[in-house]
């Protein structure tokens, strides 16, 4: 692309540009945006309705020496643009390329990593103490969705600042979404700012007169800036004044010029109080398909060619259970902490709106609020991501199953998803969930067998987990008639003498493709799919153990505490002599962004890398056994 943008290679740039200018400069970065997106995937309709306030965030403050925050970092890729990493976008969320939120690790301009949402007012509030703690002297921003903002850390990170009186800027960019439409009695009263029909027809009548008069246009921007200031404070800011803020706007989020008149009076402003300010943007801004269907642009995946007839989800046939479920149970009920479209849940509240909820970007609440529901009867299903199931931890000892509640977790984008890197892999549900007493454990081998397992986790009347990955299923067809699995035991999908491969979840089949090039190869597999983290088939476990010398367990996740680690420590303290057992796992680090595929070939993870780890283990066991039996007949 020729134009402005090439010209951009940092903020500094961006000051020597006129009004004009920075309109082309904005149709630039969008037409930029669709074409890496639409190659590489990402989230595409939030970053196209931040490009203004991004320009005028950066012509206004100096950044890095000034302090931006992004709540949540995938609207970030503006910034990334405009910070020295124009050359880089086309790296987006590929392997070893620029990742898909903000990172300490790739810029200075990135003061604090964020992938998960609702961090970024505590953190701009502990970055602003510690500035004036150690006598400095510069901004911190935190620039937060309206979605993000419905959190309860961001509620009470905003109660904190608001007592203190810390010298910080918050700015809430709200265009009505999270990934869904915004939920909630804080997007209730956005919406009222955001539609009130008195502001914006005085607000209009007003430009129109103006625009009348001799020297009207003028006039109008001198005007706009006093309305602005007058409207937001006097009749839209109550509840952010009431909670220690002065409050600017609403601005809108469009309009460079007004933007940067807000940022200058958030600047320079030296009261007593941080500086809340309220700009409204559309989500999707510029491309008409993102702006007409923002949750489906939120974020789309890499654009490829179709190579085989469509597969259902994993989530769509979690969703699919669930509604046949429902129509033959009223008792149960849904609950997604503001991911109704990623848990493919539409399917079901299509049909039971009153019975699935979405709580916002509340995943403690949403455990303890379906722990309430479960006291009084009703079968609470939490469909939630596992990278931010992480977030409900306590919640989920102390108020579910220290009270066994009947209760299924839907644990969505289980293991690696992939693109979307360290703050989004799923890779560490199985060790925090195992250490939990009273918690069933579990993730199918494939679709068919997930409706099995959430069937059985429905009528189970205690805590159960089901884990399972993001990606189209393998292909099987589901059965029509629902199956009981029996809590904690395996199944033996193959039999051989030389070798055991004992997997769980979607790692089961690639063990199977290894299972038959290591027949081709001479030695013979056993492989079990586990089915359960917790419980263990202990009996079955042992039972390999004391006739199948040679173990590999198989799972994705980390080493430490996984399923593993669990089948190691039981033959340990069962003192089965002679195992040789290795675990194929996630090294106990944070995996960074690409393909699915090729993360793991990385680690080991599918068919070829098990292959190639198993055939080792016996041929290196083999060489030791030649090597003594060498030794004994020269002795």
């Amino acid at each position: 692309m020729t134009g402005l943008l090439e010209e951009i290679n940092s903020p500094a740039d961006l000051k020597k540009l006129n009004e004009r200018e920075l309109k082309q400069l904005a149709s630039e970065i969008r037409q930029e945006l669709v074409s890496v997106v639409s190659a590489n995937g990402g989230h595409l309709a939030s970053n196209l309705g931040v490009v203004e306030l991004t320009i005028a965030l950066h012509r206004v403050f100096e950044s890095p020496r000034d302090k931006i925050i992004w709540d949540v970092g995938h609207q970030t890729y503006v910034h990334k643009i405009l910070t020295d990493r124009r050359r880089r976008l086309k790296t987006l969320r590929q392997y070893h390329g620029l990742s898909g939120f903000t990172s300490r690790e790739e810029s200075q301009h990135d003061p604090f990593g964020a992938g998960h949402a609702s961090t970024s007012v505590s953190a701009a509030l502990g970055i602003a103490r510690a500035r004036d703690q150690l006598g400095e002297n510069y901004n911190v921003l935190a620039v937060i969705g309206d979605g993000a903002i419905t959190g309860g850390m961001a509620m009470e990170a905003l109660n904190h600042a608001g007592h203190m009186g810390t010298r910080l800027i918050v700015i809430l960019n709200d265009n009505g979404m999270s990934i869904s439409p915004t939920v909630g009695a804080i997007a209730r009263m956005l919406d009222r700012v955001r539609f009130d029909h008195h502001y914006s027809s005085a607000r209009e009548k007003g430009q129109r007169l103006l625009y009348s008069l001799p020297f009207g246009r003028k006039l109008w921007k001198v005007v706009k800036v006093f309305q602005d200031q007058a409207t937001g404070l006097i009749k839209h800011g109550g509840f952010w004044e009431e909670i220690g803020f002065s409050h600017l706007g609403p601005v809108d989020g469009h309009n460079i010029e007004e933007l940067e008149a807000a940022l200058i009076k958030a600047r320079d402003y030296w009261g007593e109080k941080p500086v809340f300010i309220h700009v409204i943007t559309t989500k999707g801004k510029g491309y008409h398909p993102a702006e007409a269907d923002a949750v489906y642009f939120h974020g789309v995946p890499p654009a490829k060619p179709s190579s085989r007839p469509s597969i259902p989800t994993y989530s769509e046939v979690f969703a699919y259970t669930t509604l046949r479920l429902a129509r033959d149970n009223p008792k149960l009920v849904v609950i997604t902490p503001a991911m109704p479209e990623g848990n493919s849940l539409n399917i079901v509240k299509n049909e039971f709106p009153d019975r699935v909820y979405d709580v916002g970007i509340c995943e403690q609440h949403a455990v303890t609020f379906a722990a309430g529901m479960a006291t009084q009867g009703l079968i609470p299903v939490v469909a939630i991501y596992s990278t931010f199931l992480q977030r409900s931890f306590d919640q989920i000892i102390h108020d579910v199953c220290l009270q066994e509640l009947p209760m299924v977790f839907a644990i969505d984008r289980a293991g690696i998803v992939g693109d979307d890197g360290k703050t989004h892999q799923g890779i560490f549900d199985l060790s925090y969930l195992t250490l939990i007493p009273n918690l069933v454990v579990s993730a199918p081998k494939d679709e068919n067998e997930l409706q099995h397992l959430f069937y059985t986790a429905v009528n189970l009347r205690r805590p159960m987990a089901i884990r399972y990955p993001r990606s189209a299923g393998v292909g099987v067809p589901l059965d029509s008639i629902f199956k009981e699995v029996p809590i904690g035991k395996s199944e033996i999908m193959r039999r051989g003498d030389d070798l055991a491969i004992i997997a769980i979840g979607n790692r089961v089949l690639p063990s199977l493709e290894a299972a038959v090039m290591l027949s081709a190869n001479g030695v013979n597999a056993t492989v079990v799919n586990a089915r359960f983290a917790q419980p263990l088939d202990n009996e079955l476990i042992l039972e390999i153990a004391r006739d199948i010398k040679n173990i590999i367990t198989v799972e994705e996740n980390v080493l430490s505490g996984g399923f593993g680690s669990r089948v190691a420590s039981l033959i340990l303290s069962q003192r089965v002599a002679g195992v040789r057992l290795k675990s194929l796992a996630i090294p106990d680090e944070f995996v960074e962004h690409g393909s699915q595929a090729a993360l793991r070939a990385k680690y080991d993870l599918d068919a070829e890398g098990i292959f190639r780890q198993a055939l080792t283990m016996v041929t290196n066991q083999n060489e030791q056994l030649s090597n003594k039996s060498a030794k004994l007949e020269r002795d």
